[in-house]
């Protein structure tokens, strides 16, 4: 049986929030995301699609007519971007400071060593990890 013939051409996370508003605001004018698009009125659900150039790799955030809750389950759910300029770090870091989002310590040491942890609107976290990625 073969185990490694999976072949997907793109990956999304997608997360629903009621805070909508404001996680925009920290993804795309805190973090410096790029917004690839949004939509509106599917089955009551209202999005944005924010992307790093040339991958395919994105993260969508939506709301819904009825609501989108969505709370952290744990301190260590991670969403983890590998900077390998440690100067991009630091002016990340201070826009979110400045916009009410100071670093947090995490919760698996590791992520101290090489990088800063924020969390967001909602209390997910975000890793700025200055090392080149795995």
């Amino acid at each position: 049986m073969d185990f490694n013939n999976f072949s997907a051409v793109q990956v999304r996370i997608a997360r629903p929030t009621d805070k909508y508003d404001e996680v925009i605001i920290f993804y795309e004018h805190g973090l410096g995301l790029k917004r690839l698009t949004d939509f509106t009125g599917h089955r009551g659900y209202t999005g944005v699609i924010y992307g790093l150039p040339d991958a395919p790799y994105h993260l969508e955030f939506t709301k819904h007519v009825d609501g989108s809750p969505c709370p952290a389950p744990t301190k260590d759910n991670l969403l983890v971007f590998y900077i390998p300029n440690q100067d991009e770090i630091l002016n990340i870091k201070a826009r979110l400071n400045q916009m009410g989002y100071p670093e947090v310590e995490p919760e698996n040491g590791y992520w101290e060593e090489k990088g800063v942890t924020i969390e967001d609107p909602d209390g997910w976290r975000v890793v700025l990890m200055n090392t080149e990625g795995i």
